[in-house]
């Protein structure tokens, strides 16, 4: 095993790096980048509506897919890439990588469904939620004991 990681380390120092987190880190310790991210929140109440900003810089308007059903909301993305460098008809370098999320919210009672806009800008995708009116029941009827 020494004389092959010799070898390795000599011929490709990267290589040698990764395997050794590889063998010497529990899985439960690893701390790669796996290119799957949850994007961070805000959510905001005004008077007159509900925002919710996402963070999800480097995507595209078309990247995104907002679906509501049975009264919760749900944004999610899928964005895939493949990089290669070719020598010769040969591969040199071939990369591939895949990004996806997906984020869940239950919407209150007040909210117009029919009027929920989306809008991304400057890599935060926010979306507007007006709020309905709700009259509050605040008759009442005397009822007769007979």
């Amino acid at each position: 095993m020494s004389t092959l990681a010799t070898t390795t380390a000599r011929m490709f120092p990267a290589f040698t790096s990764l395997w050794e987190d590889f063998l010497n880190k529990d899985l439960l310790e690893w701390d790669g980048d796996l290119t799957t991210t949850t994007p961070s929140v805000n959510v905001r109440e005004s008077d007159k509506d509900y925002r919710i900003e996402l963070a999800a810089p480097g995507m595209k308007r078309d990247d995104f897919n907002i679906e509501l059903q049975n009264n919760v909301l749900t944004i999610s993305t899928e964005k895939k890439e493949q990089k290669e460098e070719k020598l010769e008809g040969k591969f040199l370098r071939k990369e591939f990588s895949y990004q996806a999320f997906q984020r869940s919210f239950a919407l209150p009672e007040n909210c117009e469904k029919d009027s929920i806009k989306a809008t991304y800008t400057d890599g935060i995708l926010n979306i507007n939620l007006n709020k309905k009116y709700v009259e509050a029941i605040t008759t009442s009827k005397k009822i007769p004991v007979k």
